[in-house]
Order: C-alpha cells, then sequence, then structure tokens
C-alpha cells in the first residue's frame, strides 16, 4: 500500500533525512529486510509504455539475483537477512488490487492496439504480463523455488551471507511483505535478551513504510530506496549499477516530530509528553 505524494511531502519538509549511499560511507546495520515485490515488478517490467519491451523468465529472475546480491554487498548487515514476498492480501486490499490488475491489461492492450495502428511491427514473442506477480500463479512458486536455491548456494559459498540468518518468506505465507518484516520485528522485540540499540535497514518503494518504521519504536531505523525522480516521463532501470540509492533516518525523523510538538509540552498541564504516544496518533493522522 501506497500513500500517495507522501514521500515528496516528507522529502520537501525535511530535506535532511535523505543520505546519498556513497561506498564505504555506508552506516553499519544488523538487520536488512527486504520488501521484494518491489525488486519483482522492477525487474519483470522496467519499460510498462514501450509495447516493443519484451523479456525473458530466464532474465528477469537472473537480474532479480543481481539486484537482491547488490543490496546485500552494499549494506552487509551482521545478523539478519529478511527477504519478504507479498503473500494473499487482507480482505480489504483484495478489490484494489483486483482493479489494479484489470487496468494494468487494459493498458497493454490499449498500447499494443496503437501501435499496430501507426504501422509498427511488434515481435513475435508475447509480452509479459505482469498480473502474473501474484501468490499462487505459476512464475511466483518457480520465482520462489530458485529463491530458495540461492539461499542455499550463498549460504555454501559466500562467507558475508554464512554471517546472518537468512528467511525467505515467500508468497504461500499470507500478508504483504512490509507487514510481514512489520510482525517480525515485533516478535524480536517481544523475546528476552533483545538488543534495543539493534540498528535496522529497510528496503522499500512505498511509502508507507516510514509510518511502519516509525510504528515500530526502534531507535536506529533506516529506509533504503532509489532516488525518486516526480514526473510522468521518469522511467525506472533495473540495472542497480546505474541507480541511486538513499539512505532515509527514521531516527532523524523522530527528532524532527519531536521538536515539532515541543509546544505542546507547557500546554499539556497535568500530562505526560510521550514521544512514543505522539508519533502514533501523528501516524494515525495521516492516514485519515
Amino acid at each position: 500500500m501506497g500513500v500517495p505524494k507522501f514521500f515528496r511531502y516528507i522529502s520537501e519538509r525535511y530535506p535532511c533525512l535523505s543520505e546519498l549511499v556513497r561506498e564505504y560511507q555506508i552506516p553499519e546495520f544488523d538487520n536488512l529486510y527486504l520488501d521484494m515485490n518491489g525488486i519483482i515488478h522492477m525487474c519483470s517490467h522496467p519499460d510498462d509504455g514501450n509495447p516493443h519491451f519484451r523479456i525473458t523468465e530466464e532474465k528477469i529472475i537472473k537480474d532479480i539475483f543481481h539486484y537482491i546480491e547488490v543490496l546485500f554487498r552494499m549494506i552487509r548487515p551482521q545478523k539478519l537477512f529478511f527477504m519478504a514476498i507479498d503473500g494473499v492480501a487482507p480482505r480489504a486490499k483484495m478489490n484494489q488490487q483486483r482493479g489494479r490488475r484489470f487496468r494494468s491489461a487494459k493498458d497493454a492492450e490499449k498500447q499494443t492496439n496503437q501501435a499496430i495502428q501507426r504501422g509498427e511491427t511488434l515481435p513475435e514473442e508475447a509480452r509479459f504480463d505482469s498480473n502474473c506477480i501474484t501468490p499462487g500463479t505459476v512464475f511466483m512458486a518457480r520465482l520462489h523455488e530458485q529463491l530458495k536455491y540461492l539461499v542455499v548456494d550463498k549460504i555454501s559459498n559466500d562467507p558475508l551471507w554464512q554471517q546472518c540468518t537468512i528467511i525467505l518468506s515467500g508468497h504461500e505465507t499470507p500478508g504483504e511483505g512490509e507487514h510481514k518484516i512489520m510482525d517480525y520485528i515485533r516478535y524480536m522485540r517481544s523475546q528476552p535478551g533483545y538488543d534495543p540499540n539493534t540498528r535496522h535497514c529497510l528496503y522499500g518503494l512505498d511509502a508507507d513504510l516510514i509510518m511502519l518504521g516509525l510504528c515500530t519504536h526502534e531507535p536506529h531505523f533506516s529506509l533504503l530506496r532509489e532516488e525518486v525522480k516526480f514526473g510522468k516521463k521518469s522511467k525506472r532501470t533495473s540495472v542497480p549499477e546505474e541507480t541511486t540509492f538513499f539512505l532515509l533516518h527514521l531516527s532523524l525523523m523522530r527528532e524532527y516530530l519531536e521538536l515539532e510538538f515541543m509546544p505542546l509540552k507547557d500546554k499539556l498541564k497535568g500530562f505526560e509528553f510521550d514521544l512514543e504516544k505522539i508519533i502514533d496518533d501523528w501516524v494515525c493522522v495521516c492516514l485519515t
């Protein structure tokens, strides 16, 4: 679930939140979480508006593997690497997803017809149908098997992967990827001996990850995402080497919110100024 224009609003209101990712200048993180559906969509159909674009399933899976490897080596988590793919969505979101799939199929058909009317010769191969990126499809089953193979291969041969706990939550596990990640963070926090100074890094494209990250009340939490270029003509790229990445530090945003609501401290006569409750209320107001 995204929140339209929210990331742009936050970036303009608090311009110091985002830090450009530079090699050898990345903070150390204990846990890295990937919301995988953003990577899958980016690698499978990076150019939606081009009816001539074709890509094979083998190339899609190779690009996904490469993207995962680049993100892992960029952050280098010390303790945990969690990959979450969207499972069956809650009932409240199914109608939205259904409408989105019908709309994408209709747009693809419209683009093909317009290209034929212009006299263009389209490739004989069928276009990749992005609607198959949904729980229960044959494509997702094959992708999940390939991801399990990747995990086994990396744990066997890569020393960086061997020092982490690797978790792959596939499409057969219900719930959206970001919510499965948040459930796991809440589970870790409930365990005895949990280190409250654990440093978390979450990769994802949805702006609601800002709110979900704040709601964890973790003091060290950052979001990793690609540079956002606003405008209809902006294009995505599935090549991570050509992508500019930013870290959005939610720990700094907590300080911004505390300063912004500090004038309430004098007005709350007889009540405690609790930053954690203020953050929860702020998130509720943003989503109403």
